[in-house]
């Protein structure tokens, strides 16, 4: 159940909008934040519902800014790679509790930010690589399964469309044609598996708005915003919120 009072809307209004600005702005890689954080005040699964369709509205309306500037191989490779990663993640949702649901979204997040801490320390290394369909197929399977269990693909994306050595603008495009399409791979199973409910689409109109103002706000910041201070924020935002997930999945 979903209590519409200032604990949620003081939570769910900022994690929708930074969630959009880094849909729309910085490559998805943090966009997830928002379930984690929203996990915090609700069933893990209610949280994923509240916030897919807001993920679908921001994939629509930042698909005009970036339409067509996309590398289509890697998008290609990526969605094709998600369709097993979508199906082995339907069936662990099936026997999953809410506190198996609430360790794997605290571990991707704890596991996002020591992954991109290790590269800002040059203790990982992502070397340009040519490219390779099956590498690609290989991090959408990655992609597909972490973003259906938390909203979490934009990482393992991340990693393979690095490796390509793709400009910023092409690397954002790609982003946002690839998750709008695995986006939209998860909504019938997640509608089927009872994810969305009356309350979480309620959620999602009232929090609609926020997500249209995150996703201008994204666009703009793309060109405007240094990547590390709007990252260095995510990170404290997901090691604080992981961790949480993690204490009370085990507590």
């Amino acid at each position: 159940m979903i209590t519409f009072d200032f604990t949620f809307f003081a939570l769910a209004i900022p994690a929708i909008i930074f969630a959009a600005i880094s849909k729309s702005g910085f490559g998805s890689s943090a966009a997830f934040a928002a379930a984690p954080i929203l996990a915090l005040v609700l069933d893990p699964a209610m949280a994923l519902g509240v916030v897919l369709p807001l993920l679908m509205l921001v994939d629509i309306s930042s698909l005009k800014p970036y339409w067509a500037k996309w590398h289509a191989p890697s998008a290609a490779a990526l969605c094709i790679g998600a369709i097993p990663g979508v199906a082995l993640a339907i069936w662990l949702y099936q026997i999953a509790d809410p506190d198996m649901l609430r360790l794997l979204i605290g571990a991707i997040s704890i596991g996002f930010v020591a992954f991109q801490l290790g590269r800002a320390r040059g203790l990982i290394r992502i070397a340009p690589q040519p490219f390779r369909p099956a590498l690609g197929a290989a991090f959408g399977v990655i992609a597909g399964f972490t973003s259906f269990i938390s909203h979490a693909g934009g990482p393992p994306a991340a990693i393979f469309l690095l490796s390509q050595n793709l400009s910023k603008t092409t690397f954002q495009a790609t982003t946002v044609i690839t998750f709008w399409i695995i986006n939209i791979l998860k909504a019938v199973p997640y509608a089927f598996l009872g994810v969305f409910t009356a309350e979480t689409l309620l959620a999602g109109v009232y929090l609609a708005p926020f997500a249209l103002l995150g996703t201008w706000l994204g666009v703009k910041a793309h060109r405007l915003i240094p990547e590390r201070l709007f990252f260095a924020l995510t990170y404290v935002l997901l090691t604080c919120t992981g961790s949480k997930l993690i204490y009370d999945a085990l507590i």
